[in-house]
């Protein structure tokens, strides 16, 4: 008998036995009820085979893999090459690429601007929300990528140079001049040191530069927070003589140069950690005018809000990821004799998780019906200013607790980094879940209580 167990199972000691088999090779899209009956509702039917082709690709193994290994090897800042000439750029996990393309093709980040049909940005956001639960850092550029548009097409004049190279699908890492790529990404930068959310108290400092034209500046100071710093061009805030200002960015100039953009260091952060977030600092740097001196904060708020949309979208796929890890969980394994899926106390808590996250999933879907319809109906546009606020502000900060409940289901399992990779497919592991969910939870969640505080108080008055 021993000898057969050593033949069979590769030791002698035990049997291994009552363990949950991987979660991988499923459709994300097609087998989440919830996400698939919004679409439709929502107008967006015509994106279901589009979003499903994605969803069987998102929850491949190959795709949890990559997942796993761009959260293992994180990214990398080399400040100088070998020469010591300055480089400013930062090196990632070809697990990372990976993740990018695939949702760039997708269109996770233009399908909205791409399509004219009924639904647009209902159907990104079901692309989106699969990409997301595919792997949630490399959404943070894809998010600012898409949202970056929305304050383009209000000027031509950049809207015709940028927009195409924004919404293109193919995409091109590395920093090169315009002509040379066929894609590029944008990246955000507001906060600074002693401001925070408060970015009015920005000391960045904004110096017309008229020999190159009115609309161009040259800024010095720094941003405290600036995600995917290896981004093509950035939407900065920065002082200009008539107050606090919108700028574009470019990482290369027009004459194919690089642009004085010194990151200092990479965060070391606690979630969000396949996605690079950096500390730069601005000496003579060249920037373009983007909307009125003085009108800075107005000029970026339309890309703040559709960010702040793509919380929301996130933090609901964060959820329904929890829930499936859960829920295959309690389907495979036993205690006192019975599946956990069958005891009634854990029928009772993966329902209180099923039941949130389908809620968080609704409103992430009808957030983005209004998207769709605020420019021909007020209470759509209400819903979209006010409702993607609160939104924000509220799934974000269940996102946490409702990893921390999903964790539990999985008992000392969860706490184990490579075995809750598998058992959570490679997503969902202790540290990351309830970290990444923490934050979008953080992200400018105090402004969003003053401006909407604001708004309240100028309602009222009316």
């Amino acid at each position: 008998m021993l000898q057969e167990m050593e033949t069979a199972h590769g030791h002698t000691t035990h049997e291994v036995f009552n363990q949950v088999p991987p979660l991988v090779n499923y459709n994300i899209f097609e087998q989440d009820p919830t996400l698939v009956e919004s679409v439709q509702r929502e107008g967006a039917a015509w994106v279901t085979d589009h979003a499903a082709a994605l969803g069987r690709v998102a929850g491949s193994e190959e795709a949890i893999s990559w997942s796993f290994d761009a959260n293992t090897v994180t990214p990398v800042l080399h400040t100088f090459d070998r020469t010591g000439q300055r480089i400013d750029e930062v090196t990632f996990h070809p697990a990372w690429h990976n993740l990018m393309r695939t949702s760039i093709n997708a269109g996770a980040h233009a399908l909205s601007w791409r399509e004219e049909r009924t639904g647009r940005h209902v159907a990104r956001a079901a692309v989106f929300y699969v990409s997301s639960q595919m792997e949630g850092g490399h959404c943070c550029p894809i998010s600012m990528t898409h949202a970056v548009v929305s304050v383009l097409r209000g000027l031509p004049h950049l809207a015709a140079t940028w927009e195409p190279l924004l919404t293109s699908l193919v995409y091109e890492p590395g920093l090169r001049p315009l002509q040379e790529k066929q894609g590029i990404l944008c990246g955000m930068g507001m906060t600074e040191k002693q401001g925070g959310s408060d970015v009015r108290t920005n000391t960045t400092q904004a110096v017309p530069c008229s020999s190159e034209g009115e609309n161009v500046y040259l800024l010095t100071g720094h941003k405290w927070f600036c995600s995917a710093p290896m981004c093509d061009m950035f939407l900065v805030l920065a002082q200009a003589p008539r107050g606090l200002t919108c700028f574009l960015l470019p990482r290369i100039l027009p004459d194919g140069t690089r642009n004085r953009f010194l990151i200092q260091r990479l965060k070391d952060k606690l979630g969000n950690r396949s996605n690079a977030s950096s500390e730069v600092e601005f000496d003579q740097t060249w920037a373009v005018r983007v909307g009125e001196e003085g009108r800075g904060v107005r000029t970026i708020i339309d890309m703040v809000n559709f960010t702040r949309l793509d919380c929301v979208i996130g933090s609901a796929a964060g959820m329904r990821q929890a829930v499936v890890a859960a829920v295959h969980h309690a389907a495979h394994r036993k205690a006192f004799g019975r599946l956990l899926i069958e005891q009634p106390l854990m029928q009772n808590v993966l329902a209180d998780l099923t039941i949130e996250s389908e809620a968080a999933t609704l409103l992430a879907m009808r957030l983005a019906r209004a998207g769709d319809r605020a420019d021909d109906d007020e209470h759509e546009a209400l819903m979209r200013r006010i409702g993607t606020a609160v939104g924000k502000y509220w799934v974000a900060k269940r996102g946490p607790a409702h990893a921390a409940e999903a964790l539990e289901c999985l008992g000392a399992m969860a706490m184990l980094r490579k075995a809750s990779c598998h058992a959570f497919t490679g997503k969902l592991h202790s540290i990351r879940s309830g970290r990444d969910r923490a934050t979008s939870t953080v992200w400018m969640s105090y402004a969003l209580c003053r401006r909407n505080r604001r708004r309240r108080k100028r309602s009222w008055l009316r």
